[in-house]
């Protein structure tokens, strides 16, 4: 890097949506924006949370200043606690989100070691040569930021996730005025959300979703479960608010609910609520007197309103003449979950209603009007699409070029823009992976652990023993376990047409071959692999034990 260029490097949230991870480098020093997560799918056996690898900058740790966070979302701070100890540098974040990330750091026993900085709503700060202001925006979640970072080449604009919201509801309105000083200051390039570039008009407000709730809300007289996302405490409040109106009491259903009620709580958020029952309390009122807010509204196995689903809850049931309120989108990704999860609630004799039916949730991130508005607040010189897949972010350059945006350039993670000086080029690309917690661990996503295990998903395992003397006879049928394909007691024609396949190719090989292990060894797994694939059409991850007597 040279010290005269202004660099920005995205390792995560670029071409996806989740797991942003976003470096810019200026006098020989880097900040990063954000450290956050996605989460697993069917192609990812046994893998829950999903993040960009920081091993580039890991490598250059003495150069990184710090972590800022534009908001509290998983997408943007949930890796924080996991890749902390490979970056081990101060992070800075509104009291909000670092109430968040306290939480998660005590999970991991950090939180006596990470130099969290907590600055108010609309601070200024110095990191290192980076000039950065905290200007208020609306977002589903309370104090979502937008970061204008100064630099003596120019100001950068990072959105973050970010929406206009003229009634919010909870926390501060955009700030309007700030983003038009910025705007006429000059700005050198905006760095921007692209999740809802294709959606015409306007995002929508919170406060038109809390007057549906309350009328929906009144329509019915069984138990009443919304489920909807945890961090969004505004809809949690809109839910407790149309509740109440309609003389219900109402109960948190899942860890993570609680744990956001905590925290926004500690900063005088939901002052005006009484606190919420727990599922266990809320078990005893009359069913039409309770509603329950529920974590679990993109189909996730392990949240509560699985567990409901499936009749494996404790304390909350559901059945005929019960309602299920989907207060949320769908993810792109969690169709199959969700609507499994829905189809099980309706065999209960639950009634689904979700955004498609009422009018039950808005979105967090801007529809095609707002975003042309802040191209006309801010008017960028170089416009950056990011979180976002390759569509999204080939529509948001085209929209920014409309808007009158000189260079709108479409980028992808590890392809290093020098913002200034001089135009805006691609000048270099830095090895990019992703990471997965799988178990107590991290491991790459692309690692052989988790390639193997794959295989064994879709196609199986073998492990077939063989006995031989020392000049290579088999001293009896080689045993043969082949788990996920065959059924020993069940298909036993299949399993002896393993084990001789296996028999004829050790006794095909010439004898002073059979002394050799290694080619004994190919010979058996080769031996199975095409037995298997001919009977089963699989190809098993196959081991070979070779005993020698």
């Amino acid at each position: 890097m040279s010290q005269g260029e202004l660099l920005f490097l995205p390792l995560g949230g670029v071409g996806e949506i989740g797991m942003n991870l976003a470096l810019y480098g200026y006098g020989g020093k880097w900040l990063m924006v954000d450290c956050g997560v996605s989460f697993g799918d069917e192609t990812m056996p046994m893998v829950d949370v999903v993040m960009a690898d920081p091993a580039w900058i890991e490598e250059r740790r003495d150069k990184l200043l710090g972590i800022v966070l534009t908001h509290g979302h998983e997408d943007h701070l949930g890796a924080i606690q996991y890749l902390w100890d490979r970056l081990r540098c101060p992070v800075w974040a509104t009291p909000f989100s670092a109430s968040i990330l306290r939480a998660k750091l005590h999970e991991t026993g950090l939180h006596t070691q990470v130099p969290l900085n907590v600055v108010e709503l609309g601070s200024r700060f110095a990191v290192g040569p980076f000039e950065i202001e905290m200007i208020s925006i609306t977002h589903s979640i309370p104090e979502p930021n937008l970061l204008a970072i100064r630099t003596p080449l120019g100001t950068i604009v990072h959105t973050g996730d970010w929406k206009f919201d003229p009634d919010p509801l909870l926390g501060l309105p955009t700030d309007t005025e700030a983003l038009r000083r910025v705007g006429k200051e000059g700005l050198l390039a905006l760095i921007g959300d692209s999740t809802n570039v294709f959606t015409k008009g306007h995002s929508g407000s919170e406060s038109q979703v809390r007057g549906s709730l309350i009328e929906l809300l009144g329509r019915f007289s069984g138990r009443i479960a919304v489920s909807c996302f945890a961090t969004n405490v505004a809809r949690v409040e809109s839910i407790a608010v149309a509740a109440m109106a309609n003389d219900r009491s109402v109960a948190l259903v899942g860890r993570s609910l609680w744990r956001i009620d905590k925290a926004a709580r500690e900063n005088g958020y939901l002052a005006d609520l009484p606190p919420f029952l727990t599922e266990h309390d809320a078990a005893y009122l009359p069913k039409d007197k309770v509603v329950y807010i529920c974590t679990g509204s993109q189909g996730e196995p392990r949240a509560a309103l699985a567990r409901i689903a499936s009749g494996d809850h404790p304390h909350v049931n559901l059945g005929k003449g019960d309602v299920c309120i989907f207060s949320s989108r769908i993810i792109p990704g969690n169709e199959k979950d969700i609507f499994r999860l829905q189809n099980d609630l309706v065999r209960l004799g639950v009634e689904v209603v979700t955004e498609k039916d009422e009018f039950v949730h808005v979105s967090g991130h801007p529809a095609r009007e707002e975003m042309e508005e802040m191209y006309r607040l801010l008017r960028p010189r170089i416009a950056v699409p990011v979180h976002g897949e390759a569509r999204h972010l080939q529509e948001h350059a085209r929209l920014a070029r409309a808007c009158g945006v000189e260079e709108a350039i479409e980028t992808s993670n590890g392809s290093m823009l020098r913002l200034a000086p001089g135009p805006v080029e691609v000048v270099d690309h830095v090895p990019t992976g992703k990471l997965c917690v799988d178990g107590p661990r991290i491991v790459r996503l692309d690692s052989e652990i988790l390639r193997n295990r794959r295989r064994m998903v879709f196609n199986g395992s073998a492990v077939v023993t063989v006995v031989l003397d020392k000049v290579g006879k088999l001293l009896g049928d080689p045993q043969l376990t082949a788990l996920g394909l065959l059924d020993a007691g069940h298909e036993a024609e299949e399993h002896d047409a393993v084990v001789e396949a296996v028999r004829d190719a050790i006794e095909e090989l010439p004898p002073k071959v059979r002394r050799d292990d290694g080619v004994v060894r190919e010979a058996a797994r080769l031996a199975v692999r095409r037995s298997l694939r001919d009977t089963h059409g699989k190809k098993p991850i196959t081991d070979v034990h070779l005993v020698r007597v």
